[in-house]
Order: structure tokens, then C-alpha cells, then sequence
């Protein structure tokens, strides 16, 4: 697919669908729109009124023209009040246009929205972004697509001459998306330790990054006992990925992403049971596979931002190598750590990555992980949780969210529930009381970070999605990717 920024004027433009963002409450036709109205024989004014189009926000119509008109079809899409308009608001105008347009089969597409904020680049970009999010499609793992039909070939961007250059970074972006989509797609069969490796070797050789594989022996060499005893039950090697980005020259920041990458969770010993979801735990790499992910956005756009990108890989199997419940690790810190649930295993993974990433000098970490059911409960599925002792890294976590559109939450890092994780015979358990189970959590991760800024994201509940929603179809949606990129970015 081909999208492309031009000068055509509205009035000219001539293709399969025509798509016109209007606002609520807005959608009389005037200037330009009555001249097109005209030209296309009453087409939009009857569409609206016969459809009562209110240009209610998400809200979409459609009609075909006349057989000798120079535009097939006309694509509504609201975009809900003026006011209101947010980045992400054309974002997702966009992508409900190209998922119309390509039901209704059109092959050539011209895009009408209005510039956000009087900034044509970032419009550029957000729209950019919603029409290739929305027409992902992945059929990897199916003996012949179910769509068969005519696919969008070309975009056009109309108003948006000039704007090549953010097209591409929307692009970019996108297929860094695309690929944590894939990672999280993909079953633990396809997706394992060796091949998650062998993915961040193949962006490292792609991009320019450095690359660095740590194996079991080296991990051991640096005491990282709570990722090993994790990862010793599983027949397949962990893989500790710590990947590179450095610009040319002097870089401004030296920042890192820490992933959590288990690429299958049974839970161990306390295996998840019946109504668990168990089947579903292909899914908790997601961390890692948005890690990823950015790394490929972030190989591609090269800001003068130097970036890490480390994730402990295993699997949390049963075997009679498993860690028991009652026992105890050691993490690479020296802090021991009294496993009274073998189903807290991400945690254990990210306290050694944790350690391994703050002795690399940088200046602000995030982690993110599908780390607790709690923060689902709490939040609901398209909400993540944000937990930060750091206000000014929280702060801009929340403004590079709200530049991707995707969705966090602050919630707060209460100190005396630690007093949960105490342990009698050990520095500390891995799980608290199930109260605040996510807050617990993320205390767990701050005692393996010592003076570095530091964010968590728990992203359990938006990293996979039974229905559409916005610009994700039913799946892996690749959360995580674009707020992490907005992130580095906005440090360049």
C-alpha cells in the first residue's frame, strides 16, 4: 500500500472513495463541500439526511455515485466536536475510513481531515499511522487468507502536500507495531527463547543496532538466580536479548526498555488451572514483543538518543527441574527472594534484567510487562497501569501516550504495602495479599532498581482484544510500541 502526500485539490481528486471528515453538529455543507456536492449530483447532502449523519465521533456512512462520476464512492466519518479533537481523533477517523474502504472495495482512497492543531506534520503522521494500523492483516499461520478480495492500494492525503517525510515516520512506526503484533500472535510453538533471539538479531542486522545474547552460562556468571530459576524447568535454552541503538555523535540521553518476554506461562508448579486463560499465555511476551518492536521504529527513525532494549527470555514450564513454592532465589543484586507462587514469574524475570539494565549508566528506565491480573481488574482491558516514584518520567510517559492515543493510568506506589511481600526467611516474598496485587507488584520491581529514574507499565489488559477497537482488530494489538517511541523521540 502506497500513501502519499498531495496537492491535489479536493475537487479534483478522482479514484474509488473519497473520504470527508465532518464535526458534530457541523456537517452542513459549505465552500468547498457544497461545490463537491453540486459536482457529484446532491450525492453527500442526500447521504447525510437519508442516514442521519450527526458527525458523531467513531460514526461512519457511505454511498455510491453515479457511474460517470470521477469519485465511486463517498466515505463519511465523524469526528465529533470541534473542541474535542484530539490527535488520535483523526487517527482513528482514518482508520475507520480505510476499514470501510476496503469492504467496499476500493483500491485508491483520498483521505479529506481536517490539520489538527494547525500542524499538518503531525496530522500527516496520525493519519499515516490509522490507515496502516487498521489494514494489518496476518496470515501466517492460515493454509490460504480468508480475504481474497481486492486490497487499498493507494492513499492519498489530500491537503497534505509536502508531508512525505512524516508519512514515513508514521510508516516506520507502524511496522514497528506490526511486529510486536506478530510476536504476541504467534503460538508458543512458532515463538520460543531461540526465536525471539533470533528476531532481535535480525532487527539488530536490519537497522545498525548493536546486539549482545547473553546464555544461561553467562547469565549465571552474572547471579542472575531469579531469571534462572524461572527458566530452569523449560526444555528450550533463555535468551537475556540486550539490544543496541546508538546514534552518530554525541547522543542526548542515554535511556533503556526493559521487556518482560516469557513466551509461554503455565505457571509452574502452581499451574494455572481450569477458566485460567492458560491457553492464552502465548501472550506474555508482550513486553518483550513491544521492546521489540520499538526497536525497529526507533532503527528506523535513528533520533540522536541513544536507546537499550533488554529482555530475559524463557518459558514457565513444569518439569522436575522446577522451582518449588518455598523456595528461594537469589537475584543478581544479592536480594533473596522466598517464591511463595511459581505464577509470579515475570517478576522474577524483570528483577534481574532490572539490575543488569542500571548498571548500564542510563538515564531513565521503563519496564512493561502483562505482569498482573489485578491491574485488568482495576483498569479494565484498554487501560494500562502506570506506576512511577518518579513524577517528571511519569509525566512524560503520560504525554507520549496520549500523542499514540494509547491509554495509561497513574496509580499509586504505596509504600506500606510492601509490608505484604515481607518474608520471615527471605528479603522478600514474590506475591503480596491479593489487595492491590498490582501496586504489590510493581514494589516488588522497585527494590532492584536503586537511584535511576524508573516507570512501570503493566500492560495485561490492552495487549490483546477480542473485538476491533479503534485501530486494532481482534488480537495482538502492538500496545505499547508507539508511547515508547513517542517517548525517545520526544528526547531527540
Amino acid at each position: 500500500m502506497d500513501i502519499r502526500a498531495t496537492d491535489t485539490p479536493l475537487l479534483e481528486w478522482t479514484g474509488d472513495g473519497l473520504v470527508i471528515g465532518l464535526f458534530e453538529d457541523a456537517v452542513e455543507l459549505t465552500g468547498e463541500l457544497a461545490t463537491l456536492d453540486e459536482k457529484l449530483a446532491g450525492s453527500i447532502k442526500e447521504l447525510i439526511t437519508e442516514e442521519e449523519f450527526k458527525g458523531k465521533q467513531g460514526s461512519s456512512v457511505f454511498t455510491r455515485v453515479g457511474a460517470n462520476s470521477p469519485v465511486r464512492k463517498i466515505i463519511l466519518v465523524g469526528l465529533g466536536k470541534p473542541e474535542a479533537l484530539k490527535l488520535d481523533g483523526l487517527r482513528r477517523a482514518a482508520a475507520t475510513a480505510a476499514r470501510l474502504a476496503k469492504k467496499q472495495k476500493s483500491k485508491t482512497l483520498g483521505i479529506s481531515l481536517p490539520i489538527w492543531n494547525n500542524d499538518p506534520t503531525q496530522t500527516a503522521q496520525a493519519i499515516a499511522e490509522g490507515v496502516q494500523l487498521a489494514l494489518y492483516q496476518d496470515n501466517r499461520f492460515k493454509s490460504e487468507p480468508e480475504d481474497k478480495g481486492p486490497q487499498v492500494e493507494t492513499v492519498d492525503l489530500l491537503g497534505l502536500a509536502g508531508q512525505e517525510a512524516a508519512i514515513t515516520r508514521g510508516n516506520q512506526i507502524a511496522a514497528g507495531v506490526f511486529l510486536a503484533r506478530q510476536l504476541v500472535a504467534a503460538p508458543a510453538n512458532s515463538l520460543t527463547p531461540i526465536t525471539m533471539a533470533e528476531t532481535a538479531q535480525q532487527i539488530a542486522s536490519d537497522h545498525g543496532l548493536q546486539i549482545e545474547i547473553l546464555e544461561q552460562e553467562d547469565c549465571e556468571k552474572l547471579g542472575m538466580g531469579a531469571f534462572l530459576g524461572v527458566a530452569k524447568a523449560s526444555e528450550l535454552p533463555p535468551k537475556f536479548i540486550h539490544l543496541t541503538y546508538k546514534p552518530e555523535g554525541t547522543p542526548k540521553r542515554k535511556l533503556a526498555i526493559v521487556g518482560k518476554g516469557l513466551t509461554f506461562d503455565s505457571g509452574g508448579l502452581n499451574i494455572k488451572g481450569a477458566g485460567s486463560g492458560i491457553e492464552t499465555m502465548k501472550i506474555d511476551m508482550g513486553g518483550a514483543a513491544a521492546t521489540l518492536g520499538a526497536a525497529k521504529a526507533i532503527g528506523q527513525l535513528k533520533p540522536d538518543v541513544e536507546v537499550h532494549f533488554i529482555s530475559a527470555v524463557t518459558e514457565n514450564m513444569i518439569s522436575g527441574r522446577a522451582m518449588h513454592p518455598g523456595d528461594i532465589l537469589t537475584a543478581s543484586n544479592g536480594k533473596t527472594i522466598e517464591v511463595n507462587n511459581t505464577d509470579a514469574e515475570g517478576r522474577l524475570t524483570l528483577a534481574d534484567a532490572l539490575v543488569f539494565t542500571e548498571k548500564l549508566g542510563v538515564d531513565a528506565i521503563i519496564d512493561l510487562a502483562t505482569l498482573t491480573g489485578a491491574c485488568v481488574i482495576a483498569l479494565g482491558d484498554d487501560i494500562a497501569g502506570l506506576f512511577s516514584p518518579d513524577d517528571a518520567l511519569a509525566k512524560q510517559v503520560e504525554k507520549a501516550a496520549e500523542a499514540s492515543g494509547e491509554k495509561f493510568w497513574r496509580l499509586p506506589m504505596e509504600e506500606k504495602y510492601f509490608e505484604g511481600l515481607k518474608s520471615g526467611i527471605a528479603d522478600m516474598k514474590n506475591t503480596g495479599p491479593r489487595p492491590g496485587g498490582s501496586i504489590t507488584a510493581a514494589l516488588f520491581l522497585k527494590q532492584f532498581v536503586k537511584e535511576t529514574p524508573w516507570a512501570h507499565l503493566d500492560i495485561a489488559g490492552p495487549v490483546w482484544t477480542e473485538k476491533e477497537n479503534g485501530y486494532n482488530g481482534s488480537g495482538a494489538t502492538g500496545f505499547g510500541v508507539r508511547t515508547l517511541v513517542n517517548w525517545v523521540l520526544s528526547d531527540s
